[in-house]
């Protein structure tokens, strides 16, 4: 019987969560037509939630989490990969209610995988992972929005995070003015390797927040911490521009008036990455490991072992992780 490692979350009787690396055995995972000897997985905010009994995110425990995969098939019983192709799995339910990512083995649907492209290692997928398709998907936004190069600056938001990260280095290669905005103003020099064109700090996007319109100062913006940052953003934003919403870290409540909207024709498009459908996404895979594909890569990550996985998720609760991190199985 083969066994392997993996991060479990436990529920104890006092409704508290523990976890640690244990043994597990393929037996323990469901039920699914692909299975998959992990070799790399990444460290995401949704993790952590799990990590920590979030019933938003997981339900179901003991649970090991992770929402991105990336390794080698073992076996597949519908013939849809065959034995030692390289995937990618990112999104669907991995990590969430299915063992995901944070163990050496999951067994999951074989429509959840993506044959990694011939550009990427399965090392810089998961430096890209959720985090990085997320980002992806809304440069991808605002370019098929309309809104190019030579409009003006794009902001984005929670510019330190792994979506932000991404985002910032994915609209500087596209050629964009990055406006890159955190609360960590220590990183200016991060963010310039990036290739970001400014730096602002939360309390600066953040000023004048009672007014119901701001200057035009943005072309579009990539919101992904949601609340009056997203507000702020949408308020700057210039006439017939565009934001992207894809997270909630600071708030999910959106308190903005509908001005820009019906005064400028702001758009605010709303970025999923979960259930993405197939097409898009190989799409946009193809994309990551094409013409998108950064130079930067291994300027955003730092690599870790299952050991230090814990660690890390509390240091991403107290929101001190930049750029990606990701985890050698």
């Amino acid at each position: 019987m083969t066994t392997f490692k993996a991060l479990l979350v436990e529920k104890q009787e006092d409704k508290t969560f523990t976890r640690g690396i244990t043994e597990r055995s393929l037996d323990d995972l469901p039920d699914g037509t692909l299975l998959v000897k992990v070799e790399f997985s990444s460290i995401n905010y949704k993790d952590a939630l799990s990590a920590t009994g979030n019933p938003g995110v997981s339900r179901h425990f003991p649970h090991t989490p992770g929402i991105d995969a990336a390794g080698t098939v073992v076996s597949c019983d519908n013939n849809s990969f065959k034995e030692g192709d390289e995937v990618i799995i990112t999104g669907y339910d991995l990590g969430m209610n299915t063992p995901g990512g944070f163990g050496e083995y999951i067994r999951i649907p074989s429509d959840w995988a993506v044959a990694k492209p011939d550009g990427l290692t399965l090392r810089e997928s998961m430096v890209i992972g959720t985090a990085g398709f997320t980002a992806g998907l809304s440069v991808l936004g605002l370019v098929e929005h309309g809104v190019t190069p030579d409009k003006g600056d794009i902001l984005v938001t929670g510019a330190t995070g792994g979506v932000g990260s991404v985002a910032v280095a994915l609209l500087a290669k596209a050629g964009f003015s990055v406006v890159a905005c955190t609360g960590k103003k220590e990183h200016d020099p991060f963010f310039k390797k990036l290739g970001a064109s400014k730096v602002i700090t939360r309390d600066e996007l953040l000023e004048s927040k009672a007014r119901p319109m701001l200057k035009e100062q943005y072309a579009g913006a990539v919101d992904t911490v949601g609340g009056e940052y997203l507000s702020q953003a949408i308020k700057a934003t210039q006439y017939g521009g565009a934001v992207t919403c894809c997270g909630l870290t600071a708030s999910a409540d959106l308190n903005v008036s509908v001005f820009p909207f019906i005064l400028r024709g702001v758009s605010l498009l709303g970025i999923d990455s979960v259930q993405c459908p197939m097409p898009p996404r190989l799409r946009l895979w193809d994309k990551l490991a094409g013409e998108w594909k950064l130079e930067c890569l291994d300027d955003l990550t730092e690599e870790v072992s299952l050991d230090d996985v814990s660690q890390k998720i509390d240091a991403i609760l107290k929101g001190e992780l930049s750029g990606r991190t990701i985890v050698k199985l």
